[in-house]
């Protein structure tokens, strides 16, 4: 079976809440016949715990809200300059398993890096990306009706300060860094369009 290239939704700066929402009910109610999605946006500060998450890596939230979510993993931010991509995808019809997916998503994210000429890699049993030690980009999804939603985030421009009150995705002094720190001068929507090309490229190919 030919699989089809997923439809990009670009929906720009939104508060998580809604578009989390939006991701359960277009998985509740999909189909077979239903088109995979991938959905790319930029959120507001929140800071999300997820479905394994412990209050205790919270460590200061102060102002910015915090939200119980039901993706794998947990605490991350999400704030302004950060890339978040939503993968909607049907894992049976592309005979993809979660552990794969993962990969996939961690593969796109190291293949982005590597054309900027930065060596990125994975580690075990901390799903995500690492440059030097520091983390670029946080995964965690979650799996209804054989379908996949949650995704990844890319911290491309942002203020890294919050990330100083939380145990980032569970680790004590986990250090985060950002792609500008890394190589300044690439704006944000060349390395969307950029990113999306990666993963599209793996999703084509996914073995």
């Amino acid at each position: 079976m030919t699989l089809t290239t997923p439809i990009v939704r670009q929906l720009g700066r939104n508060p998580y809440i809604p578009v989390w929402q939006a991701m359960r009910s277009f998985t509740d109610e999909r189909d077979a016949r239903t088109p995979d999605e991938i959905w790319v946006v930029e959120h507001d500060p929140v800071f999300t715990l997820g479905l394994n998450g412990k209050r205790e890596h919270l460590l200061n939230p102060g102002d910015i809200p915090v939200v119980e979510c039901d993706r794998g993993g947990q605490v991350t931010y999400h704030g302004p300059g950060q890339i978040v991509v939503y993968v909607l995808l049907d894992l049976r019809r592309r005979s993809l398993g979660v552990k794969h997916l993962v990969q996939l998503l961690e593969q796109a994210v190291i293949d982005l890096l590597q054309q900027y000429t930065i060596s990125a890699q994975r580690k075990p049993n901390a799903p995500g990306v690492y440059v030097n030690g520091e983390k670029i980009a946080a995964l965690g999804l979650r799996v209804r009706k054989g379908c996949s939603y949650h995704g990844l985030s890319l911290n491309v421009d942002m203020d890294l300060e919050p990330f100083s009150r939380i145990n980032p995705c569970g680790f004590e002094g986990l250090q985060t860094t950002t792609l500008k720190a890394l190589r300044d001068g690439l704006a944000y929507n060349q390395v969307t369009e950029e990113l999306l090309h990666h993963l599209q490229r793996m999703l084509a190919n996914p073995s």
